[in-house]
């Protein structure tokens, strides 16, 4: 176990700290929209009425919210390559 290996695993260990906490509110955010929006899409349909198809503030806030839980996963996704890394170069 030589210094680059715990400087991977440091690094990697950091780099899934920062994106799980990162990707935390904004996924909890996107899923509450989600669940709005379905919310009203069911109750449009049963009062038989026809839903706007054009973007609205809450389908620009999920997309928004989706775009920073992906970046955040990829830096997640990162941190665990660098732990792997650590572990096959040792």
């Amino acid at each position: 176990m030589g210094p680059l290996n715990l400087l991977l695993w440091g690094a990697g260990v950091a780099l899934v700290a920062i994106g799980y906490s990162r990707a935390r509110g904004p996924w909890a955010r996107y899923q509450a929209l989600k669940a709005e929006e379905a919310n009203i899409s069911r109750y449009e349909s049963w009062r038989g009425g026809l839903r706007n198809s054009e973007p609205t503030g809450a389908s620009v806030a999920m997309s928004l919210f989706r775009r920073q839980a992906q970046t955040a996963a990829a830096i997640a996704i990162v941190g665990v390559v660098l732990i792997f890394l650590g572990f096959l170069l040792g």
